[in-house]
């Protein structure tokens, strides 16, 4: 079996590039956008992910696509037209790519998309299923939900089957972004005014995600269907920074502020966005993963924190 990875030198894509060469049977190939330093056989430069971009070396002999490339959530965009800017990767280029792939004999398109094609938040005790009504918020989740609907339309009328993950935030070894300033932040020793923070949100760590999307390139069952994905263990805030703390072995530095108090000063400071974030639900419910595939996430959350501590 081949299978083919775009955005292999991302965070995701190096992960599962790393744990598909390590299975038997299976041949992997890993496309990048930038051709600097790319000396592994098993990666092919392939230029910017446009409506026009050629995949027809890299989908030579291809049974199965793996698609992560994207323009990715900026928290500060800088781009006067970011609509545009994402519709052109996201949905145009991953169109292009789909098109190709099944003019190739592909014959299964993992779609690597977003949890925020279900929404920016989820109400207290209540979490986002597959059933939901998609609700995207910004031009990324926009994007993503549109690829998702051409995705489902294209699969439709070539046979190609297609398979879609939204995950919600992933963290492991060489994460980045907000995940990574908290875990610096404790670390360090610095105090947090989050000590009071009861909310729930899904996570999913770098392990169980590309142990899922593995089963998701050739479980029968997977066709043409949906999927949450996450460690299926949900924390709060003040949870999800005490189990950081005791991963890193370092006493927590929280202080127990409360949240209307730490929603009337965000604003003083830019952090509006931010605190309603660290502050807010958002979960999956990961049963139809179970139920269907048959998929019970490998490592638990001690063991992915631990491992974001260590490596």
């Amino acid at each position: 079996m081949k299978v083919l990875v775009t955005g292999a030198n991302g965070f995701v894509g190096h992960a599962l590039l790393h744990h598909l060469n390590a299975i038997s049977g299976v041949q992997v190939l890993g496309s990048v956008r930038g051709a600097a330093g790319l000396t592994v056989p098993t990666l092919l430069h392939v230029g910017d992910l446009t409506a026009q971009t050629d995949w027809s070396i890299a989908l030579e002999g291809v049974d199965a696509v793996v698609h992560l490339a994207a323009r990715v959530h900026f928290m500060h965009e800088t781009d006067i037209y970011p609509t545009a800017a994402y519709r052109a990767v996201n949905v145009q280029g991953t169109y292009n790519l789909a098109r190709q792939a099944a003019a190739s004999g592909v014959k299964r398109f993992v779609f690597i998309s977003s949890v925020k094609v279900n929404g920016d938040r989820t109400s207290p005790g209540r979490a986002f299923t597959e059933a939901d009504e998609p609700n995207p918020h910004d031009p990324y989740s926009q994007s993503k939900h549109e690829a998702e609907q051409l995705l489902r339309h294209y699969g439709d009328d070539t046979g190609m089957e297609v398979v879609t993950i939204r995950p919600p935030l992933v963290y492991g070894p060489g994460v980045k972004g907000n995940f990574a300033a908290l875990m610096r932040a404790v670390q360090r020793g610095l105090p947090l005014p989050l000590g009071a923070v009861h909310n729930q949100r899904s996570f999913v760590a770098l392990d169980n995600l590309v142990d899922f999307i593995v089963t998701c390139i050739t479980h029968p069952h997977a066709a043409n269907q949906t999927f949450m994905v996450s460690d299926g263990h949900d924390f709060s805030t003040t949870e999800l920074l005490l189990a950081i703390a005791q991963a890193a072995q370092v006493p927590p530095r929280l202080l127990s502020v409360p949240i209307w108090a730490l929603q009337a000063g965000a604003p003083l400071f830019g952090k509006a966005d931010a605190v309603q974030r660290l502050c807010g639900n958002l979960q999956v419910d990961i049963s139809k993963a179970r139920s269907l595939l048959g998929w019970v996430p490998p490592v638990s959350v001690e063991v992915g924190f631990t491992r974001e501590m260590l490596l």
